[in-house]
């Protein structure tokens, strides 16, 4: 607690410890991130990105699907890196604690995936300003992360967070200026015209599943009871008795 803070109010940095599906991620990204530095050639071509990055011609044309999901886990630069995987954090921490692991991934690769997907699709528009964008390589989580921001400001939108350890500021606000550091300062190599859109649909995709069409919204309560409920129904032979005959066919 700090020593001048009103009584029942604390500071702490940070969400605490690292959950188990934010260590996964941060450590994969660190070692393929160690890994490609490593692999960088001396004529400024890269093995790795070339075949693990995110390039529309590569993923339309020659079959490589895998660059969809391996693309995340590649990064430009230290501060790129540095950047993603504190806001991943901060950010994505409290979300796995209150969804659990398998729904915080499944909601991170999905957002990851769809922006992706959203700057596969711009890259075939016949604009003559992202003709670029077929044949680059984009690299990084920066897509999955604004789609964290877009979660915790939708799930957290009224907790104060002290920014710069100096104002605090309510989350929806820390989350604009931190989506606005991300826009200025995560940059893969393809260059900011790519970013943007991956940026946007991260954004996009984290909202369509949290607060989109019913069947892409996450409803963990319900999935998770309904598949304790069968689960103890076949473990005990339990049988749905139905609507209009429960009279004959009764639940045992």
């Amino acid at each position: 607690m700090s020593r001048y803070a009103p009584p029942g109010v604390t500071y702490t940095f940070g969400p605490g410890g690292l959950t188990p599906a934010i260590r996964a991620i941060l450590f994969a990204n660190i070692g393929v991130f160690v890994v490609t530095m490593f692999a960088q050639g001396a004529d400024g071509s890269n093995p790795i990105v070339n075949l693990f990055g995110l390039r529309p011609s590569a993923f339309l044309t020659q079959g490589r699907l895998w660059q969809i999901v391996t693309y995340l886990f590649l990064h430009a630069s230290v501060s790129h890196i540095l950047f993603n995987m504190l806001a991943l954090w901060m950010f994505g921490t409290d979300l796995e604690r209150r969804w659990g692991t398998q729904a915080f991934t499944r909601y991170y690769f999905f957002t990851g995936i769809g922006a992706g997907v959203s700057t596969i699709l711009i890259s075939l528009l016949p604009l003559d300003s992202v003709q670029t964008m077929y044949r680059a390589a984009t690299v990084g989580a920066s897509g999955a992360i604004y789609g964290l921001l877009m979660a915790w400001a939708l799930v957290f939108p009224h907790r104060t967070i002290l920014f710069m350890m100096l104002f605090p500021l309510p989350a929806r606000v820390v989350v604009l200026i931190m989506g606005t550091i991300a826009f200025l300062s995560a940059m893969n190599v393809s260059g900011s015209v790519v970013n943007e859109f991956a940026h946007l649909g991260g954004l996009v995709a984290g909202w369509l599943y949290l607060k989109g069409p019913t069947n892409l919204r996450l409803d963990l309560k319900y999935r998770l009871t309904k598949w304790r409920m069968d689960r103890m129904r076949r473990r005990f032979g339990v049988h749905r008795g139905r609507r209009h005959d429960h009279l004959n066919n009764p639940v045992h």
